[in-house]
């Protein structure tokens, strides 16, 4: 165990250092930045043209500053920064091209390079320079995935009594639009620090979610056990809960930067799924009292070893965190899709706050070790409960069956639960024959067929995807009618003037699952009925570049997502995490009669 336990430990730490050092790396981004002015000094109080010129790598495009009706997207934005008393308005950009995007599909936006133009007047005194700077925030897709795309452009200038035409640039600029147009209303973008916030609040309310109440059961003993050891060992728990959280937050935050992945995107692989349900049954025969693994295994009065506990605090902290991902509790959705546009150290930061959320209330029950000695004393009831605790682990089994039978169909999932069967005979052999007192050679046989019925009911249940087409059909659910979301579908409903409600779900979101009760309201699904809305389903169970690219342009990177389009509103209603009769109402009551 000591040994598995390290060379975890440092694959956690080599994932994100190799996530950290791809980090420098992917911020270059798919899309490069730079800016061209019109002329080589700058006439004071006269405007002058420049122009952002955007290089898009082979095969990646980007969307223009508005999208048509049909097209799932996010628009792109230019932020601008001048000097005081310098001013900036925005000319019409050229028009939008036809371009490859995902799935097969064709779209419209730019490709290539392209020229964004924008008109400035200069503020100041002649020989004077100024720096002018400019951020891009855009969507980069190619015909299979979408990520965001950030880069920065600066320019220095000269001010003069008389402007000094570029030639170079002369022939770029005559071509050109120079209509003017007013500048677009820029809403104030909610700061940094109020998203580091969200994010902290985010990872603690975590703690709460039914995601991760297999971790906390095993906590809760850990805990228990550490009441009257010394403060100093105590605080070591906490510290190694804490940093297997975050090797984990970091390596997973670095994947899901790098590779342009969302959130939780390890649950849409059912070999990961699988695993994780033959380790939670495994952990949970071992709860259960079916088998003990190690003479320092937890038993009525012990105490583990100091080394050997602290590395399963920090274990823990890993199981946490890959637990934890399949939830978007309050103040992480909006934290999250924020998190996937940053820059990578920023991105890093906000990972970090999230990871220190989650390890919060157990790093401050080891800083106050007075709230550890107020738990009751270890004694006989603790192999009571840490049965009871098994139950648990046995619920998050039968949880992520459920989550496969949304990946896995026919057959192979009955051999997949055959599988974990003959993983659960390899426990019961090693329970039964493998104890102190039995003979050298029956313990070395139970140890060997152990793990023959544990890797051979493995490979048995082996998930094994039959690829066929998505059922496009509808489905009743909750009492309500449901069409398969796909954005032709959502394109032609909204062209139509029909209101249309999406839920991005997935299987393997407990969040969204604790959702569904909602709809079985009646009065709500009569108000649904009444406002004639169309009830899509987006499943995100198994990857689906198109729900990705969706996600992306609502500035999400987690479901649950649910939103709302009103007949003749450019923009969704974007509904909460967590859904109530009273939030979805309300957002249903904005349709006109």
């Amino acid at each position: 165990m000591k040994t598995f336990l390290t060379a975890l430990f440092l694959f956690a730490l080599a994932s994100c250092l190799v996530a950290q050092f791809s980090l420098a790396g992917a911020g270059q981004g798919k899309v490069q930045a730079s800016l061209l002015s019109e002329v080589k000094s700058v006439a004071v109080g006269q405007p002058f043209r420049i122009a952002v010129k955007l290089v898009h790598e082979e095969h990646w495009h980007t969307y223009g500053k508005v999208l048509p009706a049909d097209v799932i997207g996010k628009p792109t934005t230019l932020k601008w920064t001048l000097p005081e008393g310098w001013k900036v308005e925005e000319l019409p950009w050229p028009a939008t091209r036809e371009v490859e995007s995902t799935d097969g599909k064709k779209s419209q936006g730019y490709d290539g390079t392209t020229y964004l133009p924008a008109l400035i007047t200069a503020s100041g005194k002649a020989g004077e320079t100024a720096e002018i700077s400019v951020k891009v925030d855009a969507l980069a897709c190619d015909p299979q995935n979408c990520m965001p795309a950030k880069s920065e452009a600066k320019m220095t200038v000269m001010l003069a009594e008389k402007a000094e035409t570029d030639a170079a640039t002369v022939e770029l600029f005559t071509g050109l639009e120079v209509q003017k147009q007013p500048m677009p209303v820029v809403l104030p973008e909610r700061s940094f620090a109020g998203y580091l916030l969200f994010a902290f609040i985010g990872g603690l309310i975590l703690n709460i979610m039914p995601c991760v109440f297999p971790v906390l059961g095993i906590k809760i003993m850990s805990v228990v056990q550490q009441a009257g050891e010394d403060k100093k060992q105590v605080l070591l728990h906490g510290m190694a809960y804490t940093v297997g959280i975050l090797l984990c937050f970091w390596a997973l935050g670095g994947l899901v930067i790098v590779l342009g992945k969302t959130w939780g995107f390890q649950l849409q692989s059912p070999g990961f799924v699988y695993g994780l349900c033959a380790f939670f049954l495994i952990f949970g025969l071992n709860m259960a009292g079916l088998f003990e693994i190690g003479a320092s295994a937890v038993g009525v009065g012990a105490n583990l070893q100091a080394k050997h506990g602290i590395s399963g605090s920090f274990f823990s902290g890993l199981l946490a965190t890959v637990v934890a991902t399949p939830c978007s509790a309050p103040f992480l959705g909006s934290a999250l899709g924020y998190t996937v546009t940053l820059p990578g150290a920023q991105a890093m930061l906000m990972f970090t706050m999230i990871g220190l959320g989650l390890a919060s209330p157990f790093l401050v029950l080891s800083l106050v070790p007075k709230l550890v000695s107020a738990l009751p004393r270890p004694g006989a009831w603790m192999e009571s409960f840490k049965q009871g605790m098994s139950f648990l682990l046995f619920g998050t089994v039968a949880f992520l069956l459920w989550v496969l039978t949304g990946m896995i169909e026919g057959q192979p999932m009955l051999f997949l639960m055959f599988g974990l069967v003959i993983v659960a005979l390899g426990c019961w052999i090693y329970g039964r024959w493998s104890l102190p007192h039995k003979p050298a050679r029956t313990r070395l046989i139970a140890v060997v067929l152990a793990l023959g019925c544990m890797s051979g009911g493995l490979a048995l249940g082996w998930p094994q995807v039959e690829e066929g087409a998505a059922d496009a059909g509808s489905h009743v659910e909750g009492g309500l009618t449901w069409e398969a979301w796909s954005p032709e579908k959502e394109a032609e409903l909204r062209a139509a003037g029909k209101p249309v409600y999406i839920d991005f779900t997935a299987k393997w979101c407990f969040t969204c699952q604790v959702n569904k009760r909602v709809y079985k309201d009646a009065a709500l699904a009569k108000l649904i009925a009444d406002k004639k809305v169309t009830l899509l389903k987006a499943d995100w169970t198994n990857e689906d570049p198109r729900i990705t690219k969706a996600l992306s342009a609502l500035g999400k990177a987690a479901v649950p997502v649910n939103v709302l389009y009103v007949a003749g509103g450019k923009e969704p209603v974007v509904l909460p995490e967590l859904l109530s009769v009273e939030n979805v109402s309300e957002a249903l009551n904005k349709i006109a009669p």
